[in-house]
């Protein structure tokens, strides 16, 4: 790998170590492709080849990814759990949640999620991550998730 790819994947790192950090915050793909130290289109393009979907898919990945973990507590309500993650439109994140998740945020709410008590946080995150490949881990406790979260679980909790 050339110094120019490998200063470029640095880069573009930067740009997704911010979307971690700051995914409640209004980001733009301008915004992000200057902390890149890119502009714009060459910012998308390369972004998606490095790490498979585009920034916008990311950022909202991550933000799905956190309002399962506000939802799965239960004391906010979705339209807070929404605005908390950084979405300003309920009608568009309860699509994208049911897109990722496979259930909506008020179904995902109500659902049991004792499994996941025993199951260390790191490894939670891991198991309920959304995905774009189905049923790789759509976050609905299914067969898959559920043998996942038991080869997770502390033997003596078993």
């Amino acid at each position: 790998m050339t110094p120019e790819k490998l200063a470029d994947l640095a880069r573009l790192r930067r740009a997704r170590d911010q979307m971690d950090r700051e995914y409640a915050s209004q980001l733009d793909v301008a915004t992000l492709a200057r902390t890149a130290l890119m502009s714009p289109a060459p910012f998308s393009r390369q972004f998606r080849a490095a790490y498979g979907e585009t920034p916008y898919g990311y950022l909202m990945t991550r933000r799905i990814e956190r309002a399962k973990l506000l939802l799965r507590r239960g004391d906010l309500s979705v339209t807070d759990v929404c605005m908390a993650v950084g979405c300003t439109s309920l009608g568009s994140f309860s699509a994208r949640f049911t897109q990722l998740v496979g259930e909506t945020p008020t179904a995902y709410r109500a659902g049991d999620h004792a499994a996941l008590a025993t199951v260390p946080g790191c490894v939670a995150k891991q198991v309920t991550r959304p995905s774009r490949v189905p049923g790789a881990g759509s976050g609905v406790v299914s067969s898959g998730v559920s043998s996942r979260i038991k080869e997770a679980q502390p033997a003596r909790s078993r």
